[in-house]
């Protein structure tokens, strides 16, 4: 397993589209930072890159490069290795790989200009992000044979949790605005990892008026403290029930 793990992770190090996600991300950092008047307006245009970027190259990568390497896993599972312990590997793989690659582009500006406890929740946000998504695009492979279907869903995932999810539930709360939504906004929020990472980067600023409306009603009913430790535990969730659904699948899968 950890052979399986290293080689993956030395195999997307040296891909060029990691290299030049890590030098974007880095110019991207810099030129924010340097282009607004304080550190703390650089955060906020940063955040917003990082939720749209770093969900956007974690799953699209990872289901191209699973694809790619389809032969590369039909030989490994004719081996005497278990399928959950490959499976794993991968996924460790893809994960540490695309989250030191946003680690190193990302968190080389944020440590020059904010280095404190809001650059390092925007750093935690991305890293989990980069896992979740990782996660996602993996069920989503595993679903589905074809290449340009897996990747299309992955487009599509990637466009309903960033883009769509915000104007359903707007959508939502003007059709029943007579009525007392704040539960189920709260449940609402749990069903969208970039809401989750908003919520807590926008409660670590202590931003209110940048929050949207369901960061907002998770404020008002949480409270900071015991609203980021919820919201953790749902990004843990996310990382692990799309991973368990794959490794399922995998498992039973005829290659």
């Amino acid at each position: 397993m950890y052979k399986i793990i290293k080689y993956v992770i030395l195999d997307i190090l040296r891909n060029r589209i990691v290299i030049a996600y890590m030098i974007l991300l880095g110019l991207l950092g810099f030129s924010l930072f340097n282009m607004n008047d304080t550190a703390s307006k650089g955060m906020l245009s940063l955040m917003n890159v990082v939720l749209i970027i770093v969900p956007l190259v974690s799953i699209i990568f990872s289901s191209i490069y699973l694809y790619n390497s389809s032969e590369f896993i039909e030989l490994l599972v004719s081996q005497p290795l278990r399928r959950t312990n490959l499976w794993l590997s991968l996924f460790l793989g893809l994960s540490l790989s695309l989250g030191l690659a946003f680690l190193v582009g990302c968190g080389l500006p944020v440590l020059l200009f904010h280095a404190d406890a809001t650059g390092y929740m925007l750093l935690l946000m991305g890293f989990l992000l980069t896992v979740i998504f990782v996660s996602i695009a993996l069920l989503a492979g595993v679903s589905i044979r074809d290449k340009a279907k897996g990747t299309g869903l992955s487009i599509l995932l990637w466009l309903y949790f960033t883009l769509l999810f915000d104007g359903l539930v707007l959508f939502l709360l003007f059709q029943f605005m007579d009525y007392p939504l704040e539960k189920a906004m709260i449940g609402f929020s749990a069903l969208n990892p970039v809401d989750l990472s908003r919520v807590l980067m926008l409660l670590k600023m202590d931003v209110s008026a940048m929050m949207g409306v369901t960061s907002a009603v998770f404020k008002a009913v949480f409270g900071s403290g015991i609203g980021q430790l919820f919201a953790l535990m749902i990004m843990f969730m996310w990382i692990l029930f799309p991973l368990w659904l794959s490794v399922r699948k995998f498992n039973h899968k005829d290659l």
